[in-house]
């Protein structure tokens, strides 16, 4: 238990600050340190209807409200936001283990994801077409979901809020947001910014829970015409069906197993350091990682050596001290990564790197496993089959490209893939062949907010930036209207 003070952060419904209507609550904890520093409400499905029923009663005027007068509340929200910038980036080291330069950089995309949002009020289009009778117009309008759900992921707290409460309130939609029960500190202060910019009561409700059962009943509620889920498959597959008898909006961007392949005319040095950088990222906690290396064999040696240099200059630990690297969310996660690693060494991966959780007196606590490069890796092994997310780089050599794009596209993870070549036509052939929703030719892991981050197969079915992610909150309405 923590010596320092405990704070608790409340839920946020129909524009009240409320704790679990049973009274009950669960700990939060530093993965750097695992010392517990916060408690939230652990709500029930009661409090969870509350939610609904304020964004439902709040819909019909949210809606009616100008386009420009929606984005001028989001810019408020903004506004407010700016002033607070070492708050929340101190919160986001403190809940989710990032480093301080990374919490910074999330802190400043939630403000570009909430700005592109209301940017895009004067945006919504529809279209007219020709009638087939005279003194008749045909309107496509677009016009809001209603009441929707976003349900964020515990490594991006805060920019995935920012990410989907932007285009679902610019659109006309009012949200529940439910965080994930490792980060739900930054969402209960996000609220604290939406009162004291003034929106109105029910617009964005907040509730926190430990489990499923308040997900599982926001899910299936009638009320909810849009379910938003940044998340695992697993969490995507469930929603899907339990969504289905409603038949709502699924918005599911979820994860991924990036190829990174390395041809043999590629820039050696760039490879590297770009494979490195999109592996080791937030830990490895981006679902947009490089999971899996696949470097043609002529210069996989050059390769490995060049990786396994900078990987061990990764400095890891306390996420405040200026370090590259902090921990893993949870202890579970590191579990399952290490459970991996061990299963592919069994069956004949080698450890060029790392490979372990670290020893020292600063790591007895925490959730801590050290930048490790795996080597002579096959298809089979977990750490090639299964999604990683963590700071793991498994490299398997191949013999050609067409080896390599097999590999890629053999995956129902199908979110991203990178390639490094300098033959243009290998370029355009896998932008071609490629079966997965974002493609990075010759450089680094990286997402511009006028960009669409969505995944094909299992990886989802839709995203939530650029003018894609706008449209993704609205549906069409056809008008015939005779003025004869």
């Amino acid at each position: 238990m923590s010596t320092q003070r405990i704070q608790h952060y409340p839920c946020y419904i129909d524009g009240k600050w409320v704790d679990a209507s049973n009274g009950a609550l669960f700990h939060v904890e530093n993965p750097a340190t695992e010392e517990i520093w916060a408690t939230v409400p652990d709500c029930t499905e009661a409090d969870a209807e509350k939610a609904l029923q304020s964004s439902k009663r709040a819909q019909s005027a949210w809606s009616a409200l100008p386009a420009i007068e929606r984005a001028r509340h989001i810019l408020a929200i903004v506004d407010i936001l700016k002033l607070k910038r070492d708050h929340f980036a101190t919160l986001l080291v403190m809940e989710q283990g990032k480093t301080l330069a990374e919490a910074y950089g999330e802190f400043d995309d939630t403000l570009n994801y909430l700005t592109y949002a209301a940017e895009a009020a004067r945006r919504i289009e529809g279209k007219i077409f020709p009638s087939d009778n005279v003194n008749e117009q045909l309107w496509i309008q677009k016009v809001p979901y209603g009441v929707t759900l976003g349900l964020c992921a515990y490594n991006y707290p805060l920019a995935l809020i920012g990410r989907k409460v932007g285009p679902a309130l610019v659109t006309g939609n009012t949200m529940v947001l439910k965080a994930h029960e490792a980060t739900p500190v930054t969402a209960s202060e996000f609220c604290r910014v939406v009162e004291e910019a003034g929106l109105p009561d029910g617009v964005i409700n907040l509730v926190s829970g430990k489990g499923i059962a308040v997900s599982s009943y926001l899910v299936t509620s009638p009320l909810t015409r849009l379910v938003s889920l940044t998340g695992s498959t697993r969490a995507g597959q469930a929603i899907y069906k339990s969504a289905a008898d409603n038949v709502s909006g699924l918005v599911l961007e979820l994860g991924g197993k990036a190829s990174f392949i390395v041809l043999k005319d590629a820039d050696i040095d760039k490879a590297a350091e770009a494979a490195v950088i999109s592996r080791y990222a937030n830990c490895g906690q981006v679902c947009i990682c490089n999971e899996l290396v696949l470097v043609e064999d002529e210069v996989a040696d050059e390769f490995i050596e060049k990786v396994s240099e900078r990987v061990r200059g990764i400095a890891y630990g306390n996420p405040m001290s200026g370090v590259d690297m902090g921990p893993s969310v949870t202890a579970e996660s590191i579990d399952r990564v290490e459970a991996m690693v061990n299963k592919s060494v069994l069956a004949g991966a080698r450890i060029v790197v790392g490979g372990s959780r670290p020893g020292g007196k600063y790591f007895s606590k925490g959730h801590w496993f050290e930048p490790t490069v795996l080597t002579g890796v096959t298809p089979d092994m977990p750490v090639a089959k299964e999604e990683i997310f963590g700071p793991v780089m498994p490299i398997i050599r191949v013999s050609d490209y067409e080896e390599a794009l097999a590999i890629c596209n053999e995956r129902e993870e199908a979110l991203s893939a990178y390639i490094y070549t300098q033959d243009v036509g290998k370029m355009m052939h896998a932008i071609t062949h490629m079966e997965v929703g974002t493609v990075f030719v010759n450089r680094p892991i990286v997402g511009y907010i006028q960009g669409y981050h969505s995944g094909h197969k299992r990886s989802g079915t839709g995203g939530e930036d650029g003018v894609y992610g706008i449209e993704n909150y609205l549906q069409k309405r056809a008008v015939y209207f005779s003025y004869g």
